[in-house]
């Protein structure tokens, strides 16, 4: 087992003390967005042998990736670290985006590659070949965007809009009456296609609209039984005035998590994360197609190609609690799981959810993860990566640990 040092994004959007919180050590002083756990090539982490020296992650697996993945992560996903664990702290709204499923992804990299586009070209689109399905699971209250509501519940929210307009004796934009009537289409993923699509490819006149809109919400106009929607579209203009996105929102499901409720997004889904710090696990990938709420690069017919125009609810991950007290929270998806493990000072020790490889970050107090060949303790703010070799662990307390110890465990989702 290999204690672990991590990469810290500094995007913009990063909250400046919540992972520092988390983790008990002092903040940088600048947003800390993302904590990235794994052996992504971008920003792989460093594993640091028994005798200190130190590795990539990605090098460390590709000395003898069957003895660190094993063979079912090995034949299933390739030489490579199939997941990414990653601390995610928003104080701001990440862009509005969609991941490409597999054979997309395939295919626009090699597109791309043959192309010429160099790995860090802004006006790319794959990163990789791999697909990014992700989950996120919130460690303290938690706003998002995730995926299409149902296309007459958003035509209400428009249509209030337009009335709001008309009270106030002003005309109503053209870009407001035509995503009603394109909403009351009667097949409903065209429906919320055109919308988007109006709404994506409007330019100056969804600008115009936005502002239109906000002005008149911003003067005090009733919101009525809209108001979390709409609320949000004003917080979100804040940040991206005029942005199409402000207005995409309001087709989309407003999620709030409270700490411990985890959603899942597979490919195609359009969602944003608003605010709040959450453990965040995906497929090794850092593909992303973005559709608004973000200066960079966008590329609308690829956008368009991959996103699921269907409604849905929202896709929650209930845990399942094993026989020894402790929450595993499985999406949909072979490349990943996620369990929440919580022991009390002087707790019997207990299985670590494992099918092969995996990595441990710890939360609060400390833990010590015990295998047939090895134990390695893990501090509050530490992380560690386990082989498949290491298989099966177990995972206590610290000896004499008076408070509580939580640690956040992710393995593939190939044992279930």
């Amino acid at each position: 087992m290999y204690q672990l040092e991590n990469v810290l994004r500094p995007y913009a959007w990063g909250s400046t003390t919540a992972i520092a919180t988390l983790l008990g050590r002092p903040a940088s002083g600048g947003p800390e967005a993302e904590l990235w756990i794994g052996a992504h090539p971008d920003s792989p982490s460093v594993a640091i042998r028994p005798d200190g020296s130190s590795v990539a992650l990605d090098a460390l697996i590709s000395l003898d990736p069957e003895h660190f993945l094993g063979e079912a992560s090995l034949a299933e996903f390739g030489p490579r670290l199939p997941f990414l664990t990653k601390l995610l702290a928003a104080d701001k709204p990440l862009s509005l985006q969609v991941h490409p499923r597999l054979q997309q992804a395939r295919d626009g990299f090699a597109k791309e590659n043959a192309a010429g586009l160099a790995a860090d070209a802004p006006e790319r689109n794959y990163r990789d070949d791999n697909h990014k399905p992700e989950m996120i699971f919130a460690l303290t209250p938690f706003h998002a965007l995730c995926g299409f509501r149902p296309a007459t519940d958003s035509q209400r929210v428009f249509e209030h809009l337009a009335s709001l307009l008309d009270l106030a004796a002003l005309d109503v934009p053209d870009v407001i009456t035509g995503v009603i009537a394109d909403l009351s289409g009667s097949d409903e993923p065209s429906a919320l296609k055109a919308a988007f699509t109006r709404l994506i490819t409007g330019g100056d006149a969804v600008s115009a609209a936005t502002d239109q809109v906000v002005a008149i919400l911003k003067s005090g106009a009733p919101m009525g039984q809209h108001a979390a929607e709409l609320s949000t579209l004003v917080d979100i203009n804040s940040e991206f005035p005029g942005d199409p996105g402000v207005l995409i929102s309001l087709l989309l499901n407003l999620v709030f998590l409270s700490p411990g409720e985890s959603v899942y997004l597979p490919g195609g889904n359009v969602h944003a994360y608003l605010k709040g710090l959450g453990v965040e696990v995906m497929a090794a990938s850092d593909n992303v197609l973005r559709g608004g709420l973000t200066p960079k690069h966008i590329d609308v017919p690829e956008l368009l190609k991959t996103i699921e125009f269907a409604s849905l609810g929202v896709p929650r991950i209930e845990p399942r609690t094993s026989g020894f007290g402790q929450d595993l929270y499985v999406p949909p998806f072979r490349e990943f799981q996620l369990q929440r493990i919580e022991l009390a000072p002087g707790a019997e020790p207990v299985p670590m959810a494992q099918a092969g490889p995996a990595v441990v970050v710890v939360v609060s107090g400390s833990v010590v993860l015990d295998s047939p060949k090895s134990e390695l303790a893990v501090e509050r703010g530490g992380s560690a990566f386990i082989p498949a070799s290491e298989e099966p662990v177990m995972v206590h307390p610290v000896a004499g640990a008076t408070g509580t110890s939580v640690a956040f465990a992710v393995t593939t989702g190939l044992g279930n």
